[in-house]
């Protein structure tokens, strides 16, 4: 694979000029190869570097796609907070050795981007108890006592947007170290604590934060899988 991506780089011109926009989804594809196999490796060594790939990929990728719209190309992100969120100012950065997309991002584009974080107290989320495990719809627990989530709760506004990125004293209170939840694609109510909070300096972290105060899961879409699409994650490669 990597072989394929220096020959279609050392082409690029010829290709381009054929059809941009399939030289360019070619090259990607090349590269997410070349990027997963060193991914999959890293994995079975437990360490942050298996994480710090994916969210270096996760950038480039990002460069490249603005790179290639040219001047003036703005481009929206939606991911996990955990993504988009500053690492630096999270458990993940200072205590686990992780970057992340949005730590990246503010490397390099400064004040021309925007970090936005979204929270809630308590509702439903769909989500499924291990990998690989079939979805289903839990019940959120409510936020504890000592959380980011429980300072909105308390504030007793259901819905809201906050600037953290504006000086004051309700900056300066929000950079106090709190525990922030993180939900994903998995949820285990059961171990909340150790499976789902990290402490986090909120203003550090994001540059808005979106609340609503009671969450509702998500509707997913109808889907079907063939049965010949192949098992890649991570034993079937």
């Amino acid at each position: 694979m990597v072989a394929a991506l220096k020959d279609l780089l050392a082409r690029r011109l010829e290709y381009a000029r054929d059809d941009g926009e399939q030289f360019f989804d070619a090259a990607q594809n090349a590269r997410l190869v070349a990027s997963a196999e060193r991914y999959y490796r890293a994995l079975y060594y437990g360490s942050a570097e298996s994480w710090n790939l994916r969210d270096r990929h996760m950038f480039e990728t990002l460069e490249r796609l603005l790179d290639h719209h040219g001047d003036g190309a703005k481009a929206v992100v939606w991911a996990h907070n955990s993504h988009i969120g500053d690492a630096r100012f999270t458990d993940m950065g200072r205590v686990r050795g992780e970057l992340n997309l949005g730590e990246l991002c503010r490397r390099r584009f400064a004040d021309e981007g925007a970090s936005i974080g979204f929270g809630t107290h308590a509702g439903s989320v769909a989500a499924a108890s291990d990998w690989d495990g079939p979805m289903a719809v839990m019940e959120v627990r409510p936020s504890r006592a000592d959380s980011v989530e429980r300072q909105f709760h308390e504030a007793g506004v259901p819905r809201s947007v906050l600037h953290l990125d504006t000086p004051g004293e309700l900056r300066r209170r929000l950079r106090a170290p709190r525990l922030e939840r993180f939900i994903g694609v998995i949820y285990r109510p059961e171990t909340e604590l150790a499976s789902h909070y990290a402490e986090v300096e909120l203003p550090g972290q994001f540059d808005a934060y979106v609340w609503f105060d009671r969450t509702t899961a998500v509707t997913p879409l109808p889907t079907a899988q063939s049965a010949e699409t192949p098992e890649t994650w991570p034993f079937g490669l």
